[in-house]
């Protein structure tokens, strides 16, 4: 078989209009593809969101190396912004325009080439097992946990990971994530009585309890940071009464924070310390105050050791940077393959993603795929 080429299979994947929860044809071309070269492939649909395993080489091999990705991308915006078609795969100058261009259509594209190339050419002693979702940039509720469910359930395996998803700030190569920082939203809700603003006496003002909870929240240092994690953050989001009478003191306010937090917390350690503080201040006011808490994703790292080290040392050898060793950035589905694996991610520079006239240069396409073949042959050497 011929080496596939990365950026045509990035083209073909940026002209299906994948935009969650929509599959849009991308899913159905790789699984051709990858059926074709010899991979086992199997589709994984849970409420309404289509997701792919593809393996090659024996079910629970010890040595399976795994990665995970995903085709769905964000909506396009405003349409008319974009000089070009957002799904046409346009190449200008080296570069190549379309909605997932970065982020991360060309992150598959490179893998599935390198994964189709190797088995083609020197079938390795052990499996690669290939996870693409069409669920990460939705709710992440039916896509790589329902492949990690499926997994389990069929005793299929990964022994290590690979997330595509784009690691780097600025040039090729310069960094690769180890772990994520956890992610956590509350929204609260303050209830009071409704009065006139002329007699305050009568009513029970919830705005006074907010902005109290809210100031507690923000003058708490949470932490200084952990040798692999800055430190960590809360942000108010919002606050909203949705009050437009000057003269009425509202029942009723809103206020909503996000935390994004390091491996000195989880999301139980800091649901504890926020209904401590909204406990303070409900006594305090006299204010009925519920708490609502969504945790989005627990913080995790990967160990420095010998699967960072060998990612490291083949972007090294194709761009000639060693990537910083990061836990930076929001969230992504390693931290679901975390559990089941050591995962590590590393991708394509993301300056464009999720922004009007996404592209990609077409020679850092063409990079990855190298980069990925020389993780695959290192890590079946």
């Amino acid at each position: 078989m011929p080496p596939i080429d990365p950026a045509a299979l990035t083209a073909d994947l940026i002209r299906c209009p994948s935009v969650t929860p929509e599959e849009g044809g991308a899913l159905e071309l790789l699984e051709e593809m990858l059926t074709n070269a010899g991979f086992t492939c199997t589709r994984i649909d849970r409420g309404g969101i289509a997701n792919l395993h593809a393996r090659w080489g024996a079910k629970g091999h010890d040595r399976t190396f795994g990665f995970n990705g995903h085709t769905d991308v964000v909506p396009v915006g405003d349409e008319a912004a974009w000089t070009v078609d957002p799904f046409g795969a346009e190449i200008r100058d080296g570069l190549m325009f379309g909605r997932g261009a970065t982020d991360m259509k060309s992150g598959v594209a490179a893998f599935v080439a390198a994964a189709i190339d190797l088995v083609s050419d020197t079938p390795p002693d052990g499996a690669i097992a290939i996870t693409i979702t069409g669920d990460e940039e939705g709710d992440a509720v039916d896509g790589t946990v329902a492949i990690l469910d499926w997994m389990r359930e069929q005793n299929e395996v990964m022994s290590v990971c690979l997330v595509g998803e784009p690691t780097c700030p600025d040039q090729m190569g310069d960094m690769m994530k180890i772990g994520r920082r956890g992610s956590l939203t509350a929204w609260f809700t303050f209830e009071g009585v409704q009065g006139h603003s002329a007699y305050p006496h009568r009513a029970r003002n919830p705005l006074p309890a907010m902005a109290q909870l809210m100031n507690a929240f923000a003058e708490h240092e949470l932490d200084q940071g952990t040798d692999h994690f800055d430190p960590s953050t809360l942000a108010i989001v919002t606050m909203d009464t949705g009050n437009p009478a000057t003269n009425v003191i509202p029942a009723t306010c809103r206020a909503t924070v996000n935390i994004r937090f390091n491996d000195l917390h989880s999301g139980v350690s800091l649901t504890s310390w926020m209904q401590e503080k909204v406990d303070d201040v409900a006594a305090a006011t006299g204010i009925d105050i519920a708490m609502k808490v969504q945790v989005s994703g627990e913080s995790f790292i990967t160990p420095p050791g010998p699967l960072s080290d060998m990612v490291a040392s083949a972007v090294q050898a194709e761009t000639n940077r060693t990537p910083e060793l990061s836990t930076s950035g929001g969230t992504s589905d390693a931290r679901f393959v975390q559990h089941i694996c050591p995962v590590v991610e590393f991708g394509l520079v993301g300056k464009t993603m999720h922004k009007v006239d996404e592209h990609v240069e077409i020679a850092h396409i063409h990079q990855l795929k190298a980069i990925y073949g020389r993780i695959l042959r290192d890590y079946f050497a």
